[in-house]
């Protein structure tokens, strides 16, 4: 067992980081300001950087390496902040590796080379109204009829509506009860029949836009099918179980990037005549944050390291997940108590990240919902939870 980083992936961790901090931390205080998306000039260059396809194929213009070091890039553009890494997130860990693992071949070779040259973002729909942590209650429907499918219902909490160019919707595609009728599509964003709501105004992760989605008579080709029912729920499920990790990175991101920022504050800042870092209450805070994210970047790159370049089990990623979130909370929310004023003044961006450790822990499944994944991967059963 081997902790540490290949010569390769310190140099990818490198570029990722310099390039980041450099180039990204005066855009990401602009699309905090604004609300804005990361501009197309930049996805391009993520793109040319390979930023947008770590542990893609190379068949499909990715860079063909492991998950582990999509993650430590991730990391990387997460301590800038979430927004300037939520592409990253999501060509990564997101749909398009369920787009990778389970699509046809069609539908791989359309979707998967444009996301890897900036020239497609793609956002994953699974909560609506009534549907959130209880999942396979989705009322969205498929309906396959000759060579099309049509789509109709009412999608929320989507990261990335009216903004994507494309969507993988989970829908009900047969009449089978529960997580047996569940599958996905891939539905373009000028397909006729779709339709969006007002931008959400959430308490961080501004730049990530977030609205309804509405269905209303969508035809897509039959080939847009990437996931049918009749086990694909589960399958869905594996693939969400990487964007779990990458969840976590997005977390422990805003711990990390806090913890570095602290660090050089408490040796700077003076009070009583030396600098806050000679204070042992200071030194007690600085080692528990350090221990915290230290341990949540293990939990993370077990999930990866023992998938391979699989999909990573139930239980590591939700263990590292739910870890990650809570411990994001507690190390921001550590920052700005040290950082007293500056911590909680907009211009320093720290209760920024205060903000967006939080949203980390309802997204993806919240920290209970992990929790209740966990027990049942003890136990070796999933409870029911309408009983």
């Amino acid at each position: 067992m081997d902790f540490s980083l290949t010569s390769e992936q310190k140099e990818l961790q490198k570029v990722a980081r310099e390039f980041s901090q450099k180039e990204m931390t005066p855009v990401a205080k602009e699309m905090e300001q604004n609300r804005s998306p990361l501009p197309e000039k930049w996805m391009k260059k993520y793109a040319e950087m390979g930023f947008l396809g770590i542990n893609i194929d190379s068949q499909y213009g990715g860079l063909g390496l492991s998950n582990i070091d999509a993650l430590l890039v991730l990391e990387e553009f997460a301590k800038v902040s979430s927004a300037v890494a939520w592409p990253i997130f999501e060509s990564n860990v997101g749909p398009i590796k369920a787009v990778e693992h389970f699509a046809n071949e069609k539908l791989k070779e359309k979707i998967i080379p444009d996301v890897c040259k900036g020239n497609l973002f793609v956002a994953v729909s699974m909560s609506e109204p009534n549907a959130g942590s209880a999942l396979t209650d989705l009322i969205t429907k498929a309906e396959i009829k000759g060579e099309k499918v049509v789509l109709n219902g009412t999608k929320r909490w989507c990261s990335g509506a009216g903004h994507a160019g494309g969507y993988v919707v989970y829908c009900r595609m047969s009449d089978e009860p529960g997580s047996k009728g569940i599958g996905a599509v891939y539905v373009e964003k000028e397909t006729s029949g779709i339709s969006f709501g007002e931008p959400e105004q959430l308490m961080g992760w501004n730049g990530i836009p977030s609205a309804d989605i509405f269905f209303d008579n969508v035809e897509i080709p039959k080939e847009n099918i990437v996931v049918e029912a009749n086990g694909g729920f589960k399958k869905l499920m594996e693939a969400f179980d990487l964007e779990r990790c990458g969840n976590a990175t997005m977390s422990l991101g805003q711990a990390s990037g806090a913890l570095e920022e602290v660090l050089q504050y408490v040796q700077e800042r003076e009070q009583f005549g030396k600098p806050i870092v000679e204070f042992q209450a200071v030194q007690i805070k600085l080692a528990e944050m350090a221990m915290q994210t230290e341990a949540a970047r293990l939990l993370i790159h077990r999930a990866a390291h023992n998938a391979a370049e699989g999909l990573p089990s139930i239980f590591e990623s939700s263990v590292g997940k739910c870890f990650s979130n809570e411990m994001a909370r507690e190390v921001t929310g550590a920052a700005v108590q040290l950082m007293g004023g500056y911590g909680f003044n907009k211009e320093y961006q720290m209760e920024r990240r205060l903000r967006d450790a939080w949203g980390w822990g309802i997204a993806g499944g919240t920290i209970d919902i992990q929790k209740i994944n966990i027990a049942s991967a003890m136990v070796g059963r999933r409870f029911n939870q309408r009983k």
